[in-house]
């Protein structure tokens, strides 16, 4: 392909909505251009970077035993009514009526459409497993768009979904998937992890997220590189804290006693006033839900996991009650609630962590007051029954929680996959039954399994760039090499990178390789600027100067090292340093 005939179009400046690399690279490197709020198009270049990505997704897929559909994206609102997904999913689904006014959504998801299909045609085991996948638009309506394809509200997804008689097969079917999706990013070149994952509004008994590894991603990881534990951030557990100095005792017999504490509403405040560990106070926060009012209360070091805690409530609202709300729950102002004398219509879940603690410092629901020696058996669970919970946030340096002397650490990801076991959430709801080997009816085990096509093209500019562009793996990049005509008004120059864009095409075309010729008139520092910024691992030059010296420069984008080459033996010095940088 010659660059003159292209639509690639580059730009030194960025958009001013680009907050993140991987969206300000993909702008300026003529990829993707913004259409709308999380809306964009594909370009050429960018496009062919996704259709890469698309043919390893489709060999993997079909390598584990899936069977590539395509769905409708527009969906009836009558089978999401069936999964009772309609109002759940809240806001980001897109809801529109048709001219006779029937009801649909633009699909951000399709276990609902897949469950449909099957339980029309499927009616036996013996029918079983399935597999099916497709590669499609999705839209979820996002409140705040943002990152360019890392989060947008129309992107690509493929989306597979598995169909088994047991238990069991469904976990062959998971294990399958997750090991075909660990072949996707190795061959995409990334430096990925796999970590276990909240479940989210797609339900099911467990999931696993496919980080592509970055400073800048999003997502909180947590990991031990004692045992390989990995979890995001929302699931990760903790083994057990050592006890703070204070509080972790056998605690006073005299029973808890209220202490003046004017002015204290921080647990730092109320540490340093009662001179005890923070870890010794057992912090009380109040939540309104949808099914009314909840306390949790944690040690007084640690932070409160959201996500954790609204799968404990079960309720799909989680926000932190007003001061209104929580006089009304305590009998107190806020910064002074405790677990001792909630109003019996809060339920009250204590985090784990809290358990051991014994004398402890907590809120005594009334203004400027503390309680000191308290105790979960004496003081809180005589009047109340108690509902203990992991609801705590994982930090760098948290004890594993799988393996004895291993320590978490924290790093940062970008979720590029998500795997789930959905069991028969969506089988029993909709009635996707068959006939087992005795003739009884059971739902189907089903699992879901999704990769974002654009997701994990960010990714990878956010994993490789530097100062001057993108620093593509070699199976991701557009194209592979970049041949570079310094002079095209020269005759001699012009000859000479003719025929070797043709000698290329002939020995690299052959090995899945791609060749850009860049012949346009442009300066040769606007060449090597829009080479770079580009990302082409391989780049091949041809002027004056390297004819000269006796061939044509050949050099990596990865590491820029470069060497003069024969012409007659560049099409070999490409091909080496492409299957060594080939993963």
């Amino acid at each position: 392909m010659r660059w003159s005939n292209y639509y690639l179009m580059t730009a030194r400046e960025a958009p001013r909505d680009a907050e993140v690399i991987s969206h300000q690279l993909m702008a300026r490197a003529g990829l993707v251009r913004r259409l709308a709020a999380g809306i964009y198009t594909m370009q050429p270049a960018g496009w062919r970077t996704a259709r890469k990505l698309m043919a390893i997704v489709r060999r993997e897929m079909e390598r584990a035993g899936a069977v590539e559909l395509s769905m409708p994206a527009i969906q009836p609102a009558e089978l999401w009514e069936e999964s009772e997904r309609w109002f759940k999913y809240g806001p980001e689904l897109l809801r529109m009526e048709d001219r006779h006014g029937r009801r649909f959504c633009f699909g951000p998801t399709h276990e609902e459409v897949i469950t449909d299909l099957v339980r029309r045609d499927v009616k036996s085991y013996r029918q079983m497993p399935l597999n099916l996948f497709q590669i499609q638009t999705k839209f979820r309506d996002e409140i705040r768009p943002r990152f360019g394809l890392m989060r947008g509200r129309e992107f690509i997804m493929k989306d597979a979904y598995s169909f088994d008689a047991t238990e069991e097969g469904l976990d062959r079917s998971y294990q399958a998937m997750y090991a075909a999706y660990s072949r996707i990013f190795e061959a995409c070149g990334l430096e990925y992890s796999v970590v276990e994952a909240d479940q989210g509004t797609i339900g099911g008994s467990s999931s696993h997220e496919f980080m592509v590894l970055a400073d800048t991603g999003e997502s909180a990881v947590a990991s031990c590189a004692a045992c390989g534990y990995g979890a995001n951030v929302e699931r990760a557990e903790i083994g057990a804290l050592p006890l703070p100095a204070q509080g972790g005792g056998s605690g006073s017999g005299d029973g808890a006693r209220r202490v003046s504490t004017p002015g204290a509403t921080t647990v730092a405040e109320v540490a340093g006033m009662l001179e005890v560990d923070e870890a010794s106070v057992v912090k009380t926060l109040i939540y309104e839900t949808d099914d009314g009012l909840a306390a949790v209360a944690i040690r007084g070091d640690r932070e409160v996991n959201e996500v954790k805690l609204l799968n404990v409530l079960g309720g799909l609202g989680l926000r932190l009650a007003s001061a209104e709300q929580v006089a009304a729950a305590t009998g107190g102002p806020l910064g002074f609630s405790g677990p001792v004398g909630l109003s019996p219509e809060v339920r009250l879940v204590v985090d784990e962590s809290a358990r051991p603690l014994a004398g402890f410092v907590c809120g005594a629901n009334a203004g400027d007051e503390h309680l000191v020696s308290v105790r979960w058996d004496r003081d809180v669970a005589s009047a109340r029954p108690l509902e203990w919970a992991d609801v705590m946030t994982a930090e760098a340096s948290d004890p594993c929680p799988r393996c004895s002397g291993g320590v978490l650490r924290m790093s940062r990801g970008i979720e590029v996959g998500h795997i789930f076991k959905l069991g028969t959430a969506y089988s029993e709801k909709m009635n996707c039954t068959f006939s087992d080997e005795q003739g009884k009816l059971r739902p189907a085990e089903m699992g879901c399994y999704g990769l974002g096509i654009g997701r994990t093209t960010a990714a990878a500019i956010e994993q490789g760039h530097d100062d001057d562009g993108i620093v593509w793996p070699v199976p991701l990049s557009p194209f592979t090499v970049v041949l570079s005509s310094l002079d095209p008004g020269d005759e001699a120059v012009s000859s000479a990178a003719d025929g070797l864009y043709e000698e290329l095409e002939a020995s690299l075309a052959p090995g899945g390789f791609d060749i850009l010729y860049d012949d346009r008139r442009e300066r040769p520092g606007v060449k090597f600027k829009d080479a770079d910024l580009v990302g082409f691992p391989v780049r091949v030059v041809v002027g004056g100067r390297s004819l000269r010296a006796g061939g044509a420069e050949v050099s990596n984008r990865l590491d820029g090292e470069r060497e003069v080459v024969p012409l007659d033996e560049v099409p070999k010095a490409v091909l080496a340093r492409l299957m060594g940088a080939r993963v």
